[in-house]
C-alpha cells in the first residue's frame, strides 16, 4: 500500500450509528490533533424513520471548514457505519430518505423477502430483523414506495456516498457490500443472485476499492471549506472493517479483533467460511482486500448504555476486585438486553442472584459482556490473540474476564479511534508504530464453574 504523494493531516468523515465525528488525524503518528462530534439523529417523520442526511453534511462541511488551516489537512477519508444504502435520483439527489436499519417492516413485506432472499450458502449473510440486510431494505423501499423508486437511478453504499458528495464520483466498495447485506456473494467477489432478483443490476454504482481516490474534493465545495489546493476524497470502508485494517496490516494470522462501539463485532482473521451458523448472528465480513472474514456480533455497546443508565457507575477498581466476588456468589445477567441479534437470539435477559452494590452489578456485566464475546469466538472459530479496540479497550473488568473466559492473550488497544485511524490507512499511510497495552493474560478462580452455570442457565 504506497502513496506518491505523502500526506501530513488526513480528515476522516466517521458516521457511527450513535455518533458522526470529522476528526484529523496526523499521518506519520496516527495520533487525533484535532474532533468534533454530533449525534447521529433520526428523524421519525416522513415515510420511516430516517437518518438526519442535511444535519450530517452540515456537520461534515462546517467541521472540514474550521479544519481547513488548523491544524490543515491534505486528503479525506471516509467510514460509516453498515446496514445503510443511498438511493439517487438522476440529479443525483436522494430519491428515497436514507432508511435507518432499525426500523421494522409490516409482517407480509418481513414474510414475502425471507421467501426472496438467497440462501446463507451463497452469501453468508443471516437471515436479520429489521433492515440490518440491505437487501430488506431496497425490497421494502421498491415494494411499499413503488413511485419514489422509480425515480433511483443509482445505488451507492453509504461511506460511498459521502464520498459522491464531496467529488460527484459514483463508488460502492466491497466492505459494505458485504456486511450481511444478502446482496453479495464472497465466495465469488461479485454480486449475488438477489441484485438481478430486485432488478438492481443497472443501479449499482462500479465497484471501487476502498484504497483508490475517487478524486479531489468538487471545487465549489473546496472554496467553501476554505482549501487552497486540490484534495483527494478516498472511496472509504465500513467502520468494523476499518477497525480490522490495521491489523491485518501489522499481525499474522490467526488472531480475532473484537471492535467495539454500539456493536461488539468479532472477527476471526485467518478462520473459513464451513462451520458458521447463521441462526445466530454468524456471518462473513468482507475485509479491504475482498477477502471473506467469519466474523460474529451483538449489540454490546447499546447493551452496556442501558445497563450502565439503570445501575450508575463504581470506581474502576471495585468493579475489578467484585469479579470473584460475584463468580462466588453466582450473580449473572443473561441474554439479551437488547432482543433480535446476537449468539443467542430469542431470549429476554435475566438476572440470577442478588448485588450487595454497583461495583458487584457492574462487574456481572462485564462477565455478561466477555460471556457474549466468547461465545462469538467460539462459533467463528476464532484462534490466537485477542485484540480489542473501542469504549471496550478501557474497561479492565471486561478484558481481565475475557482473557480468563477464553485462556488467551487479551491485548487492548487504547484510544477511541480505531475506526478513524483505519479509514486514514485507505490513503496509503503506514499504521503507526503500535502503542498497545501490555497482553492481559488473567485467572478467574471459579470461572470455569460460573460459565458452565450460565450456559447451563440458557438450556432452561
Amino acid at each position: 500500500m504506497t502513496n506518491t504523494k505523502a500526506y501530513r493531516h488526513i480528515a476522516v468523515i466517521d458516521i457511527g450509528k450513535t455518533n458522526a465525528k470529522v476528526v484529523v488525524l496526523e499521518a506519520e503518528t496516527g495520533g487525533e490533533i484535532a474532533g468534533v462530534k454530533t449525534s447521529n439523529s433520526v428523524v421519525k417523520t416522513g415515510l420511516y424513520p430516517h437518518y438526519d442526511i442535511e444535519r450530517l453534511w452540515s456537520f461534515i462541511i462546517e467541521a472540514l471548514k474550521d479544519f481547513a488551516t488548523v491544524p490543515g489537512f491534505d486528503a479525506i477519508s471516509i467510514t460509516t457505519h453498515g446496514a445503510s444504502m443511498a438511493l439517487l435520483d438522476a440529479d443525483g439527489n436522494l430519491a428515497l430518505p436514507v432508511l435507518d436499519y432499525e426500523h421494522t417492516y409490516p409482517l407480509p413485506i418481513q414474510q414475502a423477502y425471507g421467501e426472496f432472499r438467497p440462501a446463507f450458502a451463497e452469501t453468508f449473510s443471516p437471515s436479520l430483523s429489521g433492515g440490518l440486510n440491505v437487501g430488506a431494505q431496497i425490497h421494502y423501499q421498491k415494494n411499499a414506495f413503488p413511485e419514489e423508486f422509480a425515480r433511483v437511478a443509482t445505488i451507492l453504499t453509504y461511506p460511498q456516498y459521502w464520498a459522491f458528495r464531496l467529488t460527484r464520483t459514483a463508488a460502492n466498495e466491497m466492505t459494505s457490500l458485504g456486511c450481511h447485506t444478502d446482496l453479495w456473494n464472497p465466495t465469488s467477489g461479485d454480486y449475488s443472485s438477489l441484485v438481478a432478483r430486485l432488478g438492481i443490476r443497472a443501479l449499482m454504482a462500479p465497484v471501487r476499492s476502498a484504497f483508490d481516490a475517487l478524486g479531489p474534493i468538487l471545487p465549489q465545495l473546496a472554496g467553501q471549506i476554505g482549501l487552497v489546493e486540490p484534495v483527494p476524497v478516498y472511496c472509504g470502508i465500513h467502520d468494523s472493517n476499518a477497525s480490522l485494517l490495521p491489523h491485518l496490516i501489522e499481525n499474522e494470522a490467526p488472531f480475532a479483533v473484537v471492535s467495539t462501539g454500539t456493536w461488539v463485532i468479532s472477527f476471526g482473521v485467518g478462520g473459513d467460511l464451513e462451520h458458521l451458523d447463521p441462526k445466530r448472528d454468524i456471518l462473513a465480513n468482507v475485509d479491504a482486500y475482498g477477502r471473506a472474514v467469519p466474523s460474529a456480533r451483538f449489540m454490546g455497546g447499546r447493551e452496556f448504555e442501558i445497563l450502565a443508565a439503570e445501575i450508575g457507575t463504581a470506581p474502576t477498581d471495585a468493579i475489578e476486585v467484585a469479579l470473584e466476588r460475584v463468580i462466588e456468589k453466582g450473580l449473572m445477567l443473561l441474554p439479551n438486553v437488547v432482543e433480535g441479534s446476537g449468539p443467542f437470539p430469542g431470549r429476554t435477559r435475566r438476572w440470577i442472584g442478588d448485588a450487595t452494590d454497583q461495583a458487584e452489578q457492574l462487574a456481572a456485566v462485564s462477565l455478561y459482556l466477555a460471556l457474549m464475546t466468547e461465545a462469538c469466538l467460539t462459533l467463528i472459530g476464532a484462534k490466537g490473540p485477542i485484540f480489542v479496540e473501542g469504549p471496550f479497550a478501557f474497561n479492565r473488568a471486561y478484558l481481565t474476564a475475557l482473557s480468563a473466559v477464553t485462556t488467551r492473550e487479551v491485548i487492548a488497544l487504547p484510544g477511541s479511534t480505531g475506526t478513524s485511524q483505519g479509514a486514514a490507512l485507505l490513503t496509503g499511510i503506514r499504521p503507526p508504530a503500535s502503542a498497545e497495552n501490555a497482553p492481559i493474560r488473567a485467572e478467574l478462580r471459579g470461572l470455569e464453574r460460573y460459565r458452565q452455570a450460565w450456559h447451563d442457565a440458557l438450556s432452561h
